[in-house]
Order: structure tokens, then C-alpha cells, then sequence
């Protein structure tokens, strides 16, 4: 009986430190803003299956963070921890830390919908937009990093914040949606 190698590339770990980007690491820790490393796809096998395939498996990341904020919104609207309590003099109580994951996961699932390459949703986009279309963000693909980055860091600078502009509505909403109280833990 043949064995299936499950560590490929010594990713498929529980430890989190087997997913480090060095330079994101160094961005997380000085800018405040980082990344891990990317998630290895044979593009072969998966495209063979289904010409929607990369296209399924960028959505998987975006999915999972939703359900993550479904999920830590469930405890509190199904009332096992309280919309609101008090934090004690060290840690945050459960209701805060709650409520900040929930905002998190939607914060991340939205920024990873722009499409914009490295992120999932350039790859998402790219299968629905037409030929046409599909040559534009091939071309942009190789500026796709600095264009991120401009978003992320140099907008806010000049007070051009696109990136705010994008995300904090329907961040808001999904939030309110989730948990429907004023309560918005990181932005204004």
C-alpha cells in the first residue's frame, strides 16, 4: 500500500510558524499590516477537473472567514455570551474578543475580494469577466503588489484612502447584519 505524502512543502502543519513569510512577518510586526505564506495549488490537477477550478479554490479562503464571523456572531446572538460585558482590568471579556473576530473575518473576506493580484479575488474575478477583460488583468497582474501597497500604505498618506472607501461600508453592514448593534471595535 503507496502512502500519501501529507506534508508537501511542510505546509499542511498546525504550526503556525511552517506558514511565515518572512517579509510579512517583518511588515506585521513594524507596519502593522502583513502576510503568510501563499497557499500551494497545483494549477494542472485542479483547472483538469473543472475550468472553474482556481476560480473555487480562491473563493474557499474569502468563504471561510464568513463563516468564521457567522460563527462567533452565533454565541452572541444566540445569547450565550452577552452583547455587552464589561472587560476585566487585564483581559478583554469574551463579548469584546467575540465581537472583534467577527469584525476581523469580515475585514479580511472583504479585502481579499478586491481584485487585485495577489489576492483571491483577482483570480475570482478573472473567471466570470470576458476575454477582453481577462487581457486587462493580465496585463495589471504584474503591478498588482504596488498597486496594494499604494492602496494600503501611500493612499492614506496623500488622504486619497481607496481602500477605506471600498471596504468600510459593506464591512459595516455585514457587521450590523451579523451582530445589529452600534458597535464598531476597530474603525470610526
Amino acid at each position: 500500500m503507496a502512502t500519501i505524502p501529507l506534508a508537501k512543502n511542510g505546509r499542511l502543519s498546525l504550526n503556525p510558524f511552517d506558514h511565515l513569510d518572512p517579509m510579512g512577518t517583518v511588515m506585521m510586526m513594524f507596519v502593522g499590516f502583513g502576510w503568510a505564506k501563499p497557499v500551494p495549488v497545483n494549477l494542472h490537477a485542479v483547472q483538469r477537473r473543472t475550468p472553474a477550478g482556481i476560480m473555487l479554490v480562491s473563493l474557499a479562503g474569502p468563504l471561510s472567514n464568513m463563516l468564521m464571523a457567522v460563527f462567533g456572531a452565533i454565541f452572541i446572538r444566540g445569547g450565550w455570551v452577552p452583547y455587552f460585558a464589561p472587560s476585566g482590568e487585564v483581559l478583554p471579556s469574551l463579548s469584546y474578543v467575540i465581537h472583534e473576530f467577527v469584525w476581523v473575518n469580515i475585514a479580511l473576506m472583504l479585502f481579499n475580494l478586491i481584485p487585485v493580484f495577489p489576492l483571491d479575488g483577482e483570480k475570482i474575478i478573472y473567471y466570470f469577466l470576458a476575454p477582453a477583460g481577462q487581457r486587462l488583468l493580465d496585463q495589471i497582474r504584474p503591478y498588482g503588489k504596488l498597486i496594494l501597497l499604494a492602496m494600503v500604505f501611500l493612499g492614506p498618506r496623500l488622504s486619497v484612502d481607496i481602500l477605506g472607501g471600498i471596504l468600510y461600508g459593506p464591512l459595516n453592514d455585514l457587521y450590523r447584519t451579523l451582530l445589529p448593534v452600534q458597535f464598531p471595535p476597530l474603525l470610526p
